[in-house]
C-alpha cells in the first residue's frame, strides 16, 4: 500500500496518476478538501479509498499505519500558499503535521518522501545548493518558505536524512493546478488572459538585473517532478534533501510565448506593477542543483520549456475535461 498525502492536490493528484500509469493502484489518498472542486483531480485515478487530513491523523495516532503494510508514504500535503500571513496555521499545518507523520514512519519502518520547497532559498544569496549542511545559510523570504525550512532544519537536528528524503520542488506547473488560485502558475493564468483578452499579463521587473518579464525561474513540468518523486520513494538508498527541477531557468517570457504559439495567437504581452504583498518576497531568480539526484543514479530527462507548455495547453488547458486521466 502507498499513502499519498495532498492526493487531490495538484502534485498529489500527478503522483497517483503516474503510480495507476506504472500499474499501481493500492494507493490511500489524504487531503483537506474543503469547497474548492479539486476532488474533481481524483475522478479518473484509481486508489483504494480516501480519507480526510485531520480524520487521517486521529487513524495514524491509533495505530493505522502499524495495523497496515505501507511501502511508501508520499507526504506532499501542505498549505502552498506563498502570501499566507498565519504562521500559527503553517506550523501546525506544514511542521507539525509533518513531525507527526515522520516519526509514524520512522516507527513503522515505511519509507517517507516529503515535498519540501524551493521557496526555502530565499532570494538564492546562498545559492541552490541541496546539500543539508548549508541549511542554515537559507533565509526564506515569506512564511510558507519558513514553514518548509523548520521542518528541513529539524529532520536535520535530528539526525533523519539518513533514511527519509524531502524534495525541494521549484516551480513545477501543468495539469490538475486549475484549482490553486493565485498559486497556479503563469501557464495557466496566461492562457485564461489570452483566451479573454488576446494579451498575457506578467510582473514589472523591480530589479535593475532583469529587465520586465526577463526575471527567471526554474520551470518543470509536473509529470518531470512526480517521475523525480517516484524514484525517491523507489530507492530507499537516496536519502536527504534532493532538488526537484530541470537545472535551467527559464524567464517568464520565454515560459509564457509557447503559449500563443499553442493557441495560434499573435504575441501580446503586457507588464503591470507587482501588488505590495509580493514586493520583498518575491524570487526574481531560481535554478536547481541537479548533481545530487543524478547521483543517486536518476536518468529521467525533463522536458524543455517550449515542448512542455504546448503539450499542457493543447492536452489539458482547452480540452472540456482538462485533468490528467
Amino acid at each position: 500500500m502507498i499513502i499519498v498525502t495532498g492526493g487531490a492536490g495538484f502534485i498529489g493528484s500527478a503522483l497517483v496518476w503516474a503510480l495507476n500509469k506504472k500499474g499501481i493502484n493500492d494507493i490511500i489518498i489524504v487531503d483537506h478538501f474543503g469547497e474548492n472542486e479539486k476532488y474533481k483531480n481524483i475522478i479518473p485515478l484509481k486508489f483504494l479509498d480516501v480519507f480526510d487530513r485531520d480524520d487521517f491523523g486521529h487513524m495514524v495516532h491509533d495505530g493505522f499505519l502499524k495495523n497496515n503494510s505501507v511501502s511508501v508514504f508520499y507526504h506532499l500535503g501542505a498549505c502552498s500558499s506563498t502570501t499566507q500571513l498565519d504562521m500559527n496555521f503553517l506550523l501546525r499545518n506544514n511542521y507539525e503535521y509533518t513531525k507527526f507523520m515522520c516519526n509514524h514512519c520512522i516507527d513503522n519502518d515505511i519509507r517517507f518522501v516529503y515535498a519540501s520547497s524551493a521557496a526555502t532559498y530565499g532570494a538564492g544569496e546562498n545559492g541552490y545548493s541541496d546539500d543539508e549542511s548549508k541549511l542554515h545559510l537559507l533565509r526564506p523570504l515569506n512564511p510558507y518558505g519558513y514553514s518548509k525550512h523548520l521542518f528541513d532544519l529539524w529532520a536535520s537536528q535530528e539526525g533523519l536524512f539518513g533514511n527519509i528524503a524531502g524534495m525541494k520542488y521549484f516551480n513545477v506547473f501543468g495539469p490538475n493546478e486549475y484549482h490553486k488560485g493565485d498559486m497556479r502558475s503563469i501557464v495557466h493564468k496566461c492562457f485564461g488572459q489570452i483566451k479573454e483578452t488576446g494579451k498575457a499579463r506578467l510582473f514589472k521587473s523591480e530589479s535593475d538585473s532583469y529587465k520586465d518579464g526577463g526575471q527567471r525561474r526554474d520551470f518543470v513540468y509536473v509529470k518531470d517532478a512526480v517521475d523525480m518523486t517516484i524514484f525517491l520513494g523507489e530507492n530507499k538508498t537516496a536519502n536527504g534533501l534532493f532538488n526537484v527541477g530541470t537545472g535551467k531557468a527559464s524567464t517568464f517570457n520565454e515560459f509564457v510565448k509557447p503559449v500563443f504559439e499553442a493557441l495560434e495567437v499573435k504575441e501580446n504581452i503586457e507588464y503591470f506593477d507587482m501588488p505590495p504583498v509580493l514586493r520583498g518576497k518575491y524570487q526574481d531568480y531560481t535554478q536547481a542543483e541537479m548533481t545530487k539526484l543524478r547521483n543517486t543514479g536518476y536518468k529521467g530527462n525533463t522536458t524543455g520549456i517550449k515542448e512542455a507548455v504546448i503539450d499542457y495547453v493543447k492536452n489539458y488547458l482547452i480540452k472540456e475535461f482538462p485533468y490528467l486521466q
